[in-house]
């Protein structure tokens, strides 16, 4: 059985897409507690690190080929100062720890293959600059102690891989000390695998798709699992009569429900006759049952947060619809405080788009 680390670890949408592939999960590193809380309830075998990235590193943790692959990325914020080709500036800018920490714990692992997550926008980041240095680093034989990572990046949109929503992130996966890869053709290969044994897999999906079997919300979110009435329902659910969590609406004021039931599919805040106080240009949107979402993002609960008002109901998305859309299964718990989990479900790694990387990683180390 194959092994990873996830780094930056969140709620587990990186880990849940691995495992679903065979990997074992050893480790996991994230820095908020109460995060940590729904990635452990989900994952309890793996090891669950609670604590800041650098004093991970700064531990003798970690050792040498104990595992296949490290996955998971820093958070964006971490490139926004950095500097250009300057190799000191750029890895030891106190700004860019995150991603300092990230190369430090794979130069100390050194595994088959690493898969970084990210923002589609580091492609392009001050002119480029920043997405060029992160390629030199870990090209770089001098830091990397005689090796060295091929590297393969791509932009992917969520839609691509069934996943019924608009999401986009920068991929890239390194693979060590191994040249001449035709990663494009590694990755045609490993869809048609995946469509060899479900040719649904990667059929675009709707909202109506992903959430068209859900009942009303409940006080305290729990629910006994629907009938899936789609493929897309099917791949997620688990035996019917289970009881499964987070689906509970946010208490709107009566203003905010007058204003969302006078919002048609498709339309937002700009059909109301009033100033609304939002920096969204999606603000008040209600969403299409037949068109896919738009990004989930952290505030999915809030009617001025995108265009994330239920197609149907004066009400934004529950948490359990928000994870349906990002591809959770149901069976997966969120753990916290309103807010939290909204962050939880906004920031993860859609497992279904995490499950095709599993797969092409596993070609990749049988090459």
């Amino acid at each position: 059985m194959l092994k990873a680390i996830d780094l930056f670890a969140g709620a587990g949408g990186f880990s849940c897409g691995f495992e679903k592939a065979g990997f074992k999960i050893t480790k996991a590193v994230e820095f908020n507690s109460e995060i940590a809380k729904t990635y452990e309830y989900n994952h309890p075998y793996t090891k669950m690190i609670v604590d800041d990235i650098k004093n991970v590193d700064q531990t003798k943790e970690f050792k040498e080929k104990e595992v296949d692959v490290i996955i998971g990325g820093p958070p964006c914020q971490g490139f926004s100062m950095a500097g250009a080709r300057n190799r000191v500036g750029f890895m030891d800018d106190p700004r860019n720890y995150l991603f300092k920490h990230y190369f430090n714990i794979v130069k100390t692992i050194k595994p088959k293959v690493f898969v970084f997550e990210n923002v589609k926008g580091l492609l392009s980041m001050q002119k480029g600059a920043i997405f060029n240095e992160i390629r030199r680093i870990f090209s770089d034989k001098e830091l990397l102690d005689g090796d060295s990572y091929n590297l393969f990046w791509k932009i992917e949109k969520a839609v691509d891989f069934g996943i019924p929503q608009k999401r986009e992130r920068f991929i890239l996966i390194g693979i060590l000390n191994k040249k001449n890869i035709d990663f494009e053709n590694v990755f045609k290969e490993t869809k048609k695998e995946i469509v060899k044994k479900n040719s649904e897999f990667f059929v675009q999906q709707t909202i109506r798709d992903a959430i068209g079997n859900m009942p009303l919300p409940t006080k305290d979110g729990i629910i006994l699992e629907p009938k899936p009435k789609t493929e897309y329902e099917k791949e997620l659910s688990v035996k019917q009569g289970t009881r499964i969590f987070n689906h509970m609406k946010s208490n709107h004021s009566i203003k905010a429900i007058a204003r969302m039931a006078k919002i048609k599919p498709g339309e937002n805040y700009t059909v109301l006759n009033e100033k609304i106080k939002s920096v969204h240009s999606g603000s008040y949107g209600r969403m299409e049952w037949d068109e896919p979402a738009v990004t989930i993002t952290t505030r999915f609960d809030t009617p001025s947060g995108g265009r994330f008002i239920h197609p149907i109901e004066n009400r934004t998305i529950t948490p359990r619809e928000a994870a349906r859309i990002q591809s959770f299964p149901d069976s997966y718990r969120f753990i916290g405080s309103k807010s939290s989990i909204s962050t939880q479900i906004g920031n993860a790694v859609p497992p279904k788009m995490a499950y095709v990387l599993a797969k092409m990683v596993i070609k990749l180390i049988e090459q």
